[in-house]
């Protein structure tokens, strides 16, 4: 099973004014948060670990990213997180079905 879908936050969003002012980045939480969003539409179930998350670049508010979610076992999957060919974060997941 693969998931696929594309995410752009707001320069409205609630999580921006403390990070940073002057230069707002969408914290690694929310794009997590994502991730599980995108996971649970399509999978029921809950997320149980995240085993291995790696951050490599910031994602800034108004840049449109896409998350990509992979089975690779029973209940484990790996994801990445792009904006353009640029990655944001990549990951492993553990989802309780």
């Amino acid at each position: 099973m693969i998931v696929e879908t594309t995410v752009c936050f707001g320069h409205d969003h609630p999580a921006l004014p403390g990070h940073f002012p002057g230069d707002p980045l969408i914290p690694g939480v929310v794009i997590l948060d994502q991730v599980e969003q995108a996971l649970s539409a399509k999978q029921e179930g809950r997320l149980l670990q995240l085993p291995m998350v790696k951050f490599v670049s910031p994602l800034r508010a108004g840049e449109p990213f896409t998350i990509r979610i992979e089975a690779v076992r029973p209940n484990g999957y790996r994801f990445v997180c792009k904006s353009g060919e640029r990655v944001i974060a990549q990951g492993q997941l553990v989802w309780e079905a």
